[in-house]
């Protein structure tokens, strides 16, 4: 049986140079793991990576970042064998990109959907393919899709529509790769209160959203929170490992089904 724990682990986190990809490196390093690849997607985010693989280190790990756009599948293919080369092996993939794009329906453009359906599916469908191609046998794969998948709501068919897919690609990897003891799942949260999610809402928006959840007089602003996202990701990577083949919707009751 595979030591269901973080210490000694390697892990790849893409989008890990900020917000909930950077808590949940800190959070891999603080239980033990000894290697992390900080992706980041461009120059924008070039010094929030940099900034993480800095604290990384003052604890005590090993890491690095390394930028790429996962829409190209040779960056995806690049992320894992230099983190391969690198530390020797690969335990954990967590896959946090994405991009969100809200417009009716009809003033969605060809581009709009071909750059969502490149981030947020094609993406993710190569870096589950790679992960399962250089995990170590006993491993965890992790994605980041939306709790808007169990919404009916207008204005977000191509953002939860892209993320759609990831669904089953989760379920049919953790059917494949299960012989080796690695775990699938994926995890929706809701309306994160990060940079990610104000950039595309207005003021009567975030309102809404804010107070939407079952649980949102419990919570800060209302919004999921990554520090409510981060010990999600760690258990089912340790303890949970049972677990597989899921979605799992953490958003303080925003959505269900």
């Amino acid at each position: 049986m595979s030591d269901h724990t973080l210490t000694g682990k390697v892990a790849v986190i893409a989008g890990g140079g900020k917000n909930l990809g950077a808590l949940i490196a800190r959070q891999f390093v603080e239980g033990g793991a000894r290697g992390i690849a900080v992706h980041y997607h461009s120059d924008a985010s070039r010094a929030d990576a940099e900034k993480t693989v800095a604290d990384l280190k003052a604890l005590g790990a090993e890491a690095f970042a390394i930028q790429g756009d996962l829409s190209e599948v040779a960056n995806v293919a690049r992320l894992f064998d230099e983190t391969k080369a690198r530390f020797g092996r690969i335990d954990i993939a967590i896959n946090t990109v994405g991009l969100v794009i809200k417009k009716p329906i009809l003033e969605v453009t060809e581009d709009d959907y071909e750059r969502s359906f490149a981030a947020n599916s094609k993406a993710a469908f190569f870096f589950i393919q790679q992960a399962g191609r250089t995990l170590a046998d006993g491993g965890s794969i992790v994605t980041l899709v939306s709790s808007l998948l169990a919404a009916y709501t207008p204005y977000y068919a191509v953002y939860p529509g892209s993320k759609a897919p990831v669904e089953h690609y989760t379920r049919a990897a953790s059917k494949e790769f299960g012989e080796r003891g690695i775990s699938v799942n994926a995890i929706g949260p809701g309306p994160m209160d990060t940079p990610f999610f104000y950039g595309q809402e207005s003021a009567e928006a975030v309102a809404y959203h804010s107070s939407a959840a079952a649980l949102s007089k419990h919570s800060k602003k209302g919004l999921t929170d990554i520090e409510d996202i981060a010990p999600i990701v760690r258990f089912l990577v340790t303890d949970g490992w049972w677990i597989t083949g899921q979605t799992i919707f953490a958003n303080g009751g925003y959505t269900t089904r």
